[in-house]
């Protein structure tokens, strides 16, 4: 029998991240549930056999319970990290993983002291073409790595004033807590520790749409830069290109990485599609029961949010920020 979990926070993606494991899996169930609007869920949570409580305390009490995973708003992403962790309970948190790098730091302390896992919901981690453009950049295929281009998008999405995502403190830097974070852990796990952030975000309006647009350049520990941006406003993509001194390589979308060496043709990789929400929630039960250290360590959780706090400053003070 796997590890049994209980989830807070049944909004859209919390259904997401069941429905990844829901009697597709034997490694990890989730059994019991409970979320802010309990009436919006009783009718899924009784189809799929989860046990709704009242609150997040009830699911730190039940001793059946080995794991939470927390899909809620990130502004209660710390407090209820180390509520879980002093409770004895592993954590599986969506992302961001904090606000900022001292709630952060405080979230991953309270989980080691606590011996428990604690675990980041990166799923772009888990893609394969991600996997395959790590190798390339670890391996040295294109040589010593110089610079990257990345950018993150999705079309907009219009949400209700009392909605978390249209509040500014909740959503700063324009589309950095919805989308931006997925690439800037991408640019750490393939380039390592970012030093510098230069960042801009900005509201352009088209007719009666307004939408802000983020973009930075980024310095990397080992000398490499980057530049970075992400919008709500243009067709969805997934891009990054890794230039060496040899050659570059290029994750296009979710499936297919491109490599081209100087002076060769261009090589083309297609990789099959991967449930990454399944993938990451196997990894932390493969982590719990044991196994294999989940893939993304507590401290470069930390070092991303203290990237995102960075960001932020920079936004704000228009001037370059040190990490």
């Amino acid at each position: 029998m796997g590890i049994q979990a209980g989830i807070v926070g049944m909004g859209r993606w919390g259904q997401v991240l069941v429905n990844a494991v829901h009697a597709k899996t034997d490694v990890i169930d989730v059994v019991a549930a409970c979320t802010g609007r309990r009436a919006n869920a009783e009718r899924y949570c009784n189809g799929k056999g989860i046990e709704l409580h009242d609150d997040l305390d009830d699911l730190l009490h039940d001793t059946s319970l080995d794991a939470i995973i927390l899909a809620t708003p990130h502004g209660q992403h710390a407090d209820q990290i180390v509520a879980c962790a002093e409770a004895g309970k592993h954590v599986f948190v969506e992302k961001p993983f904090t606000m900022d790098k001292a709630s952060a730091e405080r979230a991953a302390a309270a989980c080691a002291k606590a011996g428990v896992v604690c675990a980041l919901g990166h799923n772009r981690r888990f893609l394969p073409a991600m996997a395959r453009l790590r190798e390339i950049v670890a391996n040295r295929e294109i040589g010593d790595a110089l610079h990257v281009e990345a950018n993150i998008s999705t079309p907009g999405n219009r949400h209700a004033a009392d909605h978390w995502r249209s509040d500014p403190a909740q959503c700063p830097a324009g589309s950095m807590t919805g989308l931006g974070v997925h690439m800037t852990d991408a640019l750490i796990s393939v380039l390592g520790p970012i030093t510098q952030v230069t960042a801009t975000s900005e509201i352009r309006t088209h007719g009666d749409i307004s939408s802000p647009v983020t973009f930075m350049t980024l310095r990397f520990q080992s000398g490499a830069t980057g530049t970075f941006s992400t919008l709500f406003q243009t067709a969805s993509v997934w891009f990054m290109r890794v230039s060496g001194n040899q050659g570059w390589a290029t994750v296009r979308g979710y499936h297919r990485v491109a490599t081209r060496l100087n002076r060769a043709d261009e090589v083309l990789q297609n990789f099959d599609k991967t449930d990454i929400e399944r993938a990451e929630l196997e990894a932390f039960a493969a982590a719990v029961s044991g196994g294999a250290p989940y893939p993304i360590p507590p401290d470069q959780a930390v070092h991303g949010t203290a990237v995102f706090e960075a960001i932020i400053a920079s936004v704000n003070s228009g001037k370059p920020v040190y990490l």
